[in-house]
């Protein structure tokens, strides 16, 4: 089974989902996602998702099929 499968999640539904890093780096262990980016050849189909460490504040986007992969991420906050 492939960290796709294991991990349904709905693309339209990541705003304000909460994640945790499974190897924390700067002590930024919990996570938000605060934005949501489309793509801009394809309107209305997501891109990038910004997320934003909760106890820094530091922001950064990246692919929103980053956040299945079980070994750097988990959902919720663990």
């Amino acid at each position: 089974m492939t960290p796709l499968e294991t991990h349904r999640v709905n693309p339209k539904k990541l705003l304000h989902s909460k994640w945790t890093a499974v190897h924390p780096t700067h002590k930024e262990r919990h996570f938000i996602v605060v934005k949501l980016i489309d793509d801009a050849d394809i309107p209305g189909q997501l891109d990038q998702v910004v997320i934003e460490a909760v106890m820094t504040k530091r922001q950064w986007t990246c692919q929103w099929q980053k956040l299945l992969d079980p070994a750097v991420w988990m959902q919720g906050w663990k």
